[in-house]
């Protein structure tokens, strides 16, 4: 067995190998393996197992790279199944006045909010989205993140949408980290719809949509059911759309209020249902029947300061595979760690640790529809690795210095 990179002197090795989803107790199981090694070539893994056995059974090309753990613990490369990491403008504002005691619709109706993003996103040049884009995704890439989703959803006419997903494809053909990207042109009624809402679905139906799939600009389409947003019908009635038109469905739902989006995600059995704050146990028992993965999250519930979370250990009792995100956007994903999204999900939403890594890596891939080659170490899967300091848990300590390397196709693209 050749290999050309070699991570090795581990305390443990939490693979997250095996089928995706994990679901109920399963979802617990992040393979753990005491002082194992991973083995790669070309950018694939070629072996996972104890170090007696790559001694007995591996050699190493001549040019090979070594990669000591020291120790340290060693998971997958983490996966971020929810980011508008494509933007322009600053909220940091609406920050200071939500912590003074103003409310998420407070703010939109005072010309926050999406609407304040919309209008700086469309004055944007594509050099400048470029450059913001890039510098956020080098912020996910030193948390560990190898693999993310990217929504538009900023530009809300055909050629700001195409604006955004052109420039997310040029950012992402240079970056270390995979993007998948999504249309969200159902993020919001834009302001000049407002008293003709019906006339700017047509125009995400008809004219958005069609000019995304032609020029293969989305793998998915998103939508933003939301009480006051778009409703249920509306929300299906894009996606369906959607899908017609040859791309892959997700939606945020149920997150202000219990929107009916869970309802519509288990209905058209889309691959993934976000937020889920106000998800019941009826809507869980939903998802669970139609396969749908709840992506949560935790960091948007806080910096919203939204005052509760997603009920994430009901959804895994009642069944349905459970991945988390960070939601970095300009106006309440203001951390690019999926390390602090597993933070929140063990002490706010009641998570172990183990359920929490896997939920940012296999469960996370598979809400991606990535998992035959990423969100898991095991031969065949890429190699993207996140090298920890000390023991996998240190990953928790907030603030800390606990992440040393982060190797992606088997190139170390970040060390410290």
């Amino acid at each position: 067995m050749l290999a050309d990179f070699l991570i090795c002197n581990t305390s443990e090795v939490l693979s997250c190998a095996g089928p995706a989803p994990r679901i109920g107790r399963r979802q617990a199981d992040a393979g753990s393996l005491a002082r194992g090694v991973v083995a790669a070539r070309g950018g694939l893994i070629v072996f996972v197992g104890h170090e007696s056995d790559w001694r007995r059974l591996g050699t190493l090309t001549d040019d090979a790279v070594v990669l000591d753990a020291r120790g340290g613990a060693v998971v997958p490369g983490f996966v971020d199944p929810h980011t508008h990491v494509i933007f322009a403008g600053d909220r940091r504002d609406e920050l200071r006045r939500r912590l003074a005691g103003a409310t998420y619709a407070e703010i939109a109706a005072d010309g926050g909010g999406i609407v304040s993003s919309v209008n700086a996103t469309r004055a944007a040049t594509e050099d400048d989205l470029a450059a913001d884009t890039r510098a956020r995704l080098d912020e996910m890439l030193r948390c560990g993140t190898t693999t993310c989703e990217a929504k538009s959803g900023y530009g809300l006419t055909t050629d700001a949408e195409l604006k955004m997903l052109r420039v997310l494809r040029a950012v992402a053909a240079d970056h270390d980290i995979e993007v998948s990207p999504t249309l969200l042109g159902a993020h919001e009624v834009p302001v000049e719809y407002r008293e003709r809402r019906r006339a700017y679905i047509d125009v995400v139906i008809r004219e958005m949509i069609p000019a995304v799939a032609r020029e293969r600009l989305a793998e998915w389409c998103d939508v933003f059911c939301e009480t006051g947003v778009f409703t249920p019908d509306e929300s299906r009635e894009i996606l369906l759309a959607a899908r017609q038109a040859g791309l892959k469905l997700r939606m945020h739902a149920d997150e202000l209020g219990p929107s009916g989006g869970s309802r519509v995600a288990a209905e058209l059995r889309v691959r993934s249902a976000d937020h889920l704050i106000f998800v019941d146990e009826a809507g869980a028992d939903a998802l669970a029947a139609a396969g749908v993965v709840a992506t949560l999250l935790p960091i948007a519930s806080f910096y919203l300061k939204l005052g509760r979370s997603a009920p994430a250990r009901m959804l895994i009792d009642r069944g349905v595979a459970v991945a988390l995100a960070t939601d970095v956007n300009p106006g309440g994903g203001f951390s690019p760690s999926m390390p602090f999204a597993m933070t929140l999900a063990c002490f706010s939403m009641g998570l172990t640790f183990e359920e929490a890594l896997v939920g940012a890596t296999l469960n996370a891939a598979y809400a991606l529809d990535r998992h035959d080659h990423v969100g898991g170490l095991e031969p065949g899967k890429q190699m993207d690795a996140v090298l920890v300091s000390g023991p996998a848990g240190d990953l928790i300590r907030v603030g800390a210095d606990t992440i040393r390397a982060v190797v992606k196709r088997g190139r170390v693209c970040h060390a410290r």
